[in-house]
């Protein structure tokens, strides 16, 4: 088909999402209505045809499902025969739910496959309520501060470890839910002491940001991510739960910049010793999203525990001048003083990933 074909195919196919959801659109009116007639209580997940027992196995909810990355991991869904329950949490969310329903692109379009609930991440019951019925859980909710100089505070750190703390607790106490997938970050895996002599060169799944490194470089989005995949991963081997966590580099794609400013500001800081160390990778949201479902898929035979994802590491000024034109920095801020042949202290590896959706793509073609 060739990159070109392949690239129009994922836009086709996240355009026929977007008018599905379109469908479920209605939940802000609805939820509204509940609201008024039973209090700010928490309300069960409204679905398309109100029986989630048709679903039955199929069945999986994906938190911020609204989001840049959770519309492509929806999207992979629903091409892959699963039902999925969208969770907003914001007005900000529910708003864009709202304009999509009023943007004229409706259509009539009507899927039983898809429906949303509104959940509290700070409140576990909330979010249990949520989840009830579904197999599994997708936790791909991310916290930015747009007054934050970077797009993402100090504070906000302690925001997404709560966060991830209360998902993996709802998700333990909900007798429907058997596992679930985390989205952590590759920040989360290459910040670390390089006095150290022991240090390899070799950067892959089993490796861990230090805290202390991230706290002295104030590189905020990475102690958060840091901090929320250890808490998921403390709490699922408490309560002996399914959990696997994807770390992706930088998430690019259709209109990345516009659909997910903050996040890339974010990611980006500390950007050109990242590039200076040959660690500044990038991955395509739709990609991506297949990870996210691949691994799902694989749960219950061979996935287990970390994940790298990337499909591009930008180690030369072309693609550095590239990535600044797609995100709207100046060269400089990536690049740095770094130029010509830059000798590359570390090498990232993502082959566990790349091996098992290599084999899943086999086993579907030979199925």
């Amino acid at each position: 088909m060739g990159i070109v074909g392949l690239l129009e195919t994922q836009q086709m196919e996240i355009e026929e999402f977007r008018r599905l959801l379109l469908s479920c659109a209605g939940v802000r009116k609805r939820k509204e209505e509940e609201e008024e007639q039973f209090g700010d209580q928490p309300q069960r997940a409204v679905t398309g045809d109100g029986n989630d027992a048709v679903t039955g196995e199929k069945l999986v909810c994906v938190t911020s499902g609204v989001s840049f990355l959770g519309l492509a991991i929806v999207s992979r869904l629903l091409i892959r025969g699963f039902s999925v329950r969208l969770m907003v949490t914001n007005e900000e969310d529910r708003e864009r739910l709202r304009e999509m329903e009023l943007s004229g692109e409706m259509r009539g379009a009507n899927n039983n496959n898809i429906s949303a609930a509104m959940a509290n991440l700070n409140d576990v019951q909330s979010l249990s309520e949520a989840f009830d019925g579904c197999r599994g859980v997708f936790h791909t909710a991310a916290f930015v501060d747009p007054a934050g100089l970077s797009g993402y505070s100090k504070s906000m750190a302690d925001i997404e470890v709560k966060a991830s703390e209360n998902v993996m607790e709802a998700c333990a106490r909900t007798s429907s839910v058997r596992s679930c997938v985390l989205t952590s970050s590759l920040l989360a895996c290459i910040w670390q002491d390089k006095s150290r002599g022991d240090l390899s060169s070799l950067v892959n799944h089993a490796c861990w940001s230090d805290e202390s490194v991230c706290i002295e470089k104030k590189l905020w989005c990475a102690l958060g991510k840091l901090r929320a995949e250890k808490a998921a991963w403390r709490i699922a081997e408490q309560n002996g739960f399914k959990l696997v966590t994807i770390c992706p580099g930088l998430i690019t794609g259709p209109e990345f910049l516009h659909r997910n400013p903050t996040a890339t500001v974010a990611y980006l800081k500390g950007g050109k010793e990242m590039y200076a160390d040959g660690l500044l990778a990038t991955v395509d949201v739709n990609r991506l999203g297949d990870a996210h479902v691949s691994l799902f898929e694989a749960m219950n035979t061979e996935a287990f525990g970390r994940y790298i994802c990337f499909d591009r590491v930008i180690r030369r000024e072309d693609e550095v001048e590239n990535l600044a034109g797609e995100t709207g920095m100046q060269t400089n801020m990536i690049l740095g003083n770094a130029s010509g042949n830059v000798s590359f202290r570390f090498e990232l590896t993502n082959v566990k990933l790349t091996g098992l959706m290599s084999r899943t793509v086999r086993c579907s073609i030979e199925g």
